[in-house]
C-alpha cells in the first residue's frame, strides 16, 4: 500500500475537474442531474423544492463519496494503472453520454409549455424504453467499478433500487398506452 498522502493525491488527481475544486466524476453527473437538467426541461416547470432537495441530496452524496476517497480509502501504488479503473471510467463515460443524449431527446419532444407525452425515438430509446434511467445506472456502475469501494457500490445498489422500479413502471405504461413504441424497445429489467 502506498502512503496515506500519496493515495489522497492520486485520488485528487484522478477525480479533479478543475484545480482547487474537488469534483468526482460522480459529482459531475449529480450536478448535471440536479441543477442543469432542471433548467433545461420543457413542459411543466419543476417545483423549486424538488430542485432544492436534489441539490441537497447530490451535495451530501458528493461529500460522502469525496470524503471516502480523500480521507478513508487506501490506494496501492499501481491503482492508476489498473484495468479496473480504466474500465470503470469508460463505462461511466458511456453511461453519461447515454444519459445526456437521452435527456436531450426527451427535452426535444415538447415545445415550451407543452405537457403532453410523446414517445421518444432515437439513440438508446430504440433499445430500451427508459434510456435516461439506463444511462444513469450505467454511469453509477462505472463509478463503482472505478472506485471499487463500499460507499460507491452501496450508492450504485440504491440507485438501481430507486430507478429500477420507476424504469419498469415507465416501460409497462409506455407499452400499454402507446402503440407507436419501437417494437424492439425493452425495459432493462424485464423483457416483454
Amino acid at each position: 500500500m502506498s502512503n496515506w498522502k500519496g493515495g489522497r493525491c492520486r485520488s485528487l488527481e484522478t477525480f479533479t475537474l478543475k484545480g482547487g475544486e474537488v469534483q468526482t466524476e460522480g459529482n459531475m453527473s449529480l450536478s448535471l442531474r440536479s441543477i442543469i437538467y432542471a433548467f433545461l426541461t420543457r413542459g411543466r416547470p419543476i417545483p423549486l423544492i424538488i430542485i432544492v432537495y436534489a441539490v441537497i441530496f447530490c451535495s451530501l452524496n458528493g461529500f460522502l463519496q469525496g470524503h471516502f476517497l480523500l480521507h478513508c480509502a487506501r490506494f496501492e501504488d499501481t491503482w492508476l494503472t489498473r484495468a479496473r479503473l480504466t474500465a470503470g471510467i469508460v463505462v461511466f463515460a458511456l453511461g453519461m453520454i447515454i444519459n445526456i443524449h437521452s435527456d436531450y431527446i426527451l427535452r426535444g419532444l415538447r415545445k415550451p409549455g407543452e405537457v403532453i407525452y410523446r414517445v421518444p425515438h432515437g439513440g438508446m430509446f430504440e433499445f430500451v424504453s427508459g434510456a435516461n434511467f439506463f444511462g444513469e445506472i450505467v454511469e453509477w456502475c462505472g463509478y463503482a467499478v472505478a472506485v471499487w469501494s463500499l460507499p460507491a457500490f452501496a450508492f450504485t445498489f440504491f440507485t438501481i433500487c430507486s430507478i429500477g422500479p420507476r424504469a419498469c413502471m415507465h416501460h409497462r405504461k409506455h407499452i400499454s398506452d402507446h402503440s407507436e413504441c419501437p417494437a424492439k424497445s425493452l425495459s432493462f429489467f424485464d423483457s416483454r
